[in-house]
């Protein structure tokens, strides 16, 4: 059968990079799409990735067919068909599906790292990664309040919910794992009359150098997100429920969380200049 996956491509500033090949080395067809293009439902598609992109997540002013992307996103996890969201992405999984997005406390730009929360030790994707793995951020929106129904998978110093899934099947990253060295340094170009605070020349080399370990990393994960598109009964498990009151499952980190945020703020400071904050 086959593994039929509609990309949301959302601004051209950030293309599927290298998903494309990691995604079709696992088996996956892909139909990448612009909004202009988007269909109106997702009948023929095995999953839905979208992309990121500058604009905010609930900009519908500016972007009328965010809503359509939002609307994609809430039928596929209603239907439990695999999502990855990324980024702008993930911040549209949780607008769709009940949650918040709002302008971060710190913005991130760079390589980090996140640490995995304990809920992240059964999930389908996440459970084979290292406690802390590497990631590449830029971004200053961020999810400020997970959906009902969703579970926390990753955590960070400045931006809390890194990774989570909604439903069974519905990823979202606020980080990018698809990037090459020159997207980035598109970015920076792009960005640098609002990074004048940081250290940008580092920024970048720093992002430009962790992109093998991000290969390493997460492109085995993404294959099992094509496993899990062929094949979703096999890792569908139990369903999450909502905790009383309307809070969402976030287990514990898996540990000490003190140790783990001392590091990653320590990652965090790095990139930037001794006098910012």
């Amino acid at each position: 059968m086959a593994i039929r996956m509609l990309v949301v491509q959302c601004s051209e500033t950030a293309p599927i990079g290298r998903l494309a090949g990691w995604l079709t080395d696992a088996g996956a067809e892909l139909d990448v799409r612009e909004p202009a293009t988007l269909p109106a439902e997702l009948t023929g598609y095995s999953a839905l990735l979208v992309l990121g992109g500058e604009m905010s997540a609930q900009d519908d002013r500016k972007h009328p067919w965010l809503a359509q992307v939002r609307q994609l996103l809430a039928a596929a996890v209603a239907d439990e068909l695999p999502v990855l969201a990324v980024c702008l992405g993930a911040q549209l999984l949780a607008t769709a599906t009940g949650g918040q997005v709002s302008l971060g406390t710190a913005p991130e730009y760079g390589a980090q790292l996140v640490a995995k929360r304990q809920a992240a030790a059964t999930d389908p994707l996440f459970r084979e990664l290292p406690i802390t793995p590497d990631v590449l951020q830029w971004h200053t929106d961020e999810v400020s309040a997970l959906p009902p129904n969703a579970v926390q998978l990753a955590a960070g110093p400045a931006c809390e919910q890194q990774a989570f899934r909604v439903g069974r099947f519905g990823w979202g990253i606020q980080f990018h794992i698809e990037t090459t060295p020159e997207i980035v340094r598109s970015w920076a170009a792009s960005d640098a009359a609002e990074l004048t605070d940081y250290d940008l020349p580092a920024i970048v080399d720093r992002a430009v150098a962790v992109h093998d370990d991000l290969a390493e990393i997460w492109a085995p994960v993404v294959a099992r997100f094509v496993e899990v598109a062929g094949d979703p009964a096999a890792f569908a498990g139990s369903r999450t429920l909502p905790l009383a009151g309307g809070a969402t499952t976030t287990a514990g980190p898996i540990t000490d969380p003190a140790a783990i945020r001392a590091a990653l703020a320590a990652e965090a400071q790095a990139a930037r200049r001794p006098q910012d904050r």
